[in-house]
């Protein structure tokens, strides 16, 4: 059976003088119209197609690579909003249904948000930017690691930072603390789990954290020192942004390896400078 939503890979089974006709195992024979057929091909040859629903809910193939599939998420714009839902570019001549109740906040023509793709009770491919309804907040304790490197989604901000679709699979928060630089909807960006709460939710971070990014931090540190005459002007005192400018770390990170490094009594801090002992 052929999986609505997903590109397959097919079974040329025959040729006819509008396409050719695939093998969609329970679903039957799929067509492919003509003008997507390669310029190559042959019977029983299997081909990668992108299987959706014509006007008239049939299964229909397209080469067409979509900008999004059943079950991911991606950043997509408007192309048209009417009395029963808005339509978005998905790359495919067919755009990509919204329905009013889908919609987190009403959709506006040729701005873009943040969706994710499902099927919806008639079978129907469609879209949502209400992640909750298909992306977990709360994530069972082995679905993460604390100190994991995630692919992170950013879907829009909220009171307490921005939220963001982590790996694909559930939502996450990134704090107002842990922003050095400015994000936006529709970024995609590497970020960490900094905490699974014990309610299952899950706190991200921007930087690396555990015992390998503060030993990493504080040979960044020396080596810097080394490299400047054995001073820095940068200290636990600095602007959180000079200190991200030079190490790409939060203030609260340095701070934690210039500690250390000062326990080690491998550098002296005074009010203005750090210099190397």
């Amino acid at each position: 059976m052929a999986d609505i939503g997903k590109i397959n890979n097919l079974r040329i089974v025959k040729q006819v003088d509008f396409g050719l006709y695939l093998d969609g195992g329970d679903d039957g024979e799929i067509l492919l119209p003509r003008r997507y057929q390669p310029d190559e091909w042959m019977i029983d040859e299997y081909i990668d197609v992108f299987v959706y629903l014509d006007s008239e809910d049939i299964p229909i193939a397209t080469t067409e690579t979509p900008r999004i599939q059943v079950g991911e998420c991606a950043f997509l714009r408007v192309v048209e909003s009417n009395r029963i839902g808005a339509f978005l570019d998905w790359g495919l001549t067919r755009d990509l249904f919204v329905p009013h109740s889908e919609q987190r906040v009403p959709m506006e023509v040729n701005r873009m948000y943040v969706v994710y793709c499902y099927v919806d009770k008639s079978g129907r491919i469609a879209a949502t930017s209400r992640f909750q309804r298909y992306l977990p907040e709360r994530v069972e304790p082995d679905m993460f690691e604390e100190n994991q490197a995630v692919d992170l989604l950013i879907t829009g901000k909220s009171d307490l930072g921005f939220k963001a679709v982590v790996n694909g699979e559930a939502m996450g928060l990134i704090h107002h603390n842990e922003i050095l630089s400015p994000i936006r909807a529709g970024q995609r960006m590497v970020g960490y789990i900094r905490e699974i709460r014990g309610d299952g939710k899950l706190n991200l971070s921007l930087q690396p954290g555990g015992q390998e990014m503060r030993n990493d931090l504080e040979q960044q540190i020396l080596n810097h020192l080394k490299g400047h005459d054995g001073m820095m002007t940068l200290t636990d005192k600095s602007a959180p942004e000079a200190i991200f400018n030079t190490f790409g770390v939060s203030k609260g990170n340095f701070k934690k390896a210039l500690g250390k490094l000062y326990k080690q009594k491998l550098i002296t801090i005074e009010p203005k400078k750090v210099t190397l002992n």
